[in-house]
């Protein structure tokens, strides 16, 4: 018997940049609007140079701002199905081959224990709702964009989804499908996500940025790097504390 057969749900939230996927989503979003023609060759260079020090240095506060408020000016005007498209078309031609398969593999345990696996990012909602769909995930809670007449008016509905407001989200959630958090899972690589992992009883930090890592060592939290012997341990420990909550062990 799962979890959910038993009665009460279990949620693993992933985030989606560095820890579900190499690199920045939002990037590869900017790719697929230059191919449409929809912002300049300036856009997608400087748009390259940060997703290169994401890569290696993680989020960057100064950096996150200036991609939510340029976000916002570029798809102004866009239709909701335009949009749609693109999105699809951004994960086949981008996305698809960034996505770590160790990190899947591990939302894919969840799912075999009858986990609900949800995102939880600020990518935007429609491109993060077709990663989750593409990887046949529960769902996605992304930032949400604002649309008047079937375009995107160029403003939030909302807040940006990142540090606290991804923990306000995933505790919401928790309270619509009645799951126990300290039964809950979640995987993030980035300090700004404490908030969201410390809502659950099973954090798990992914390939960590400085600050995480030193506050996952203090809280006692489990690190995963993205190597066979670390993902191994994962999925073992998924297993065994679902087998422990009445889950059906792994074999």
């Amino acid at each position: 018997m799962t979890d959910e057969q038993a009665g009460t749900p279990v949620l693993a939230f992933f985030d989606v940049d560095n820890t579900l996927i190499h690199g920045a989503s939002a990037f590869h979003l900017v790719r697929g609007l230059r191919a449409a023609g929809l912002i300049t060759v300036r856009d997608i260079v400087s748009a390259g140079w940060k997703h290169a020090r994401f890569k290696v240095r993680g989020e960057n506060d100064r950096h996150l701002a200036s991609a939510q408020t340029r976000g916002l000016e570029v798809i102004t005007g866009i239709t909701v199905a335009d949009m749609a498209k693109l999105s699809d078309d951004v994960y086949v031609r981008h996305t698809a081959a960034t996505v770590w398969p160790e990190t899947a593999a591990l939302a894919q345990e969840h799912l075999a224990k009858g986990h609900e696996v949800w995102l939880v990012t600020a990518t935007p909602t429609f491109l993060a709702e077709v990663i989750a769909r593409s990887l046949g995930l529960t769902g996605a809670l992304g930032s949400v964009f604002e649309t008047s007449d079937g375009a995107y008016t160029g403003r939030l509905e909302g807040a940006f989804l990142h540090g606290e407001h991804k923990a306000v989200a995933a505790r919401r959630l928790l309270t619509e499908t009645g799951a126990d958090p300290d039964a809950c899972w979640a995987y993030s690589d980035s300090r700004h996500d404490i908030p969201l992992l410390s809502l659950v009883g099973h954090p798990v930090v992914v390939n960590p940025d400085q600050g995480l890592a030193a506050h996952a060592r203090a809280s006692g939290w489990p690190s995963m790097r993205l190597q066979r012997a670390s993902i191994r341990e994962a999925r073992r420990r998924v297993r065994r504390d679902a087998a422990t909550a009445g889950g059906t062990p792994g074999t």
